[in-house]
């Protein structure tokens, strides 16, 4: 899996994460799955949208 989010996006989706943490635990518990998704994506630095629709945000990419 060749990585396709970059460092500035990863950011972005841990804050996201975060915050939907914080919405799963003091509304519905539904929002920890989004909660899983942005913090896997930014922990392994792929995503599988990114790859459907051919976008990389990662611009340090030593295979291109």
């Amino acid at each position: 899996m060749e990585k396709n989010v970059g460092p500035i996006d990863a950011v972005i989706r841990v804050t996201i994460g975060v915050v939907a943490a914080y919405l799963g635990a003091v509304w519905n518990q539904w929002w920890y799955v989004l909660t899983v998704l942005m913090i896997l994506t930014a922990v392994t630095r792929w995503c599988l949208l990114y790859t459907i629709f051919g976008w990389n945000t990662n611009k340090h990419n030593p295979l291109k």
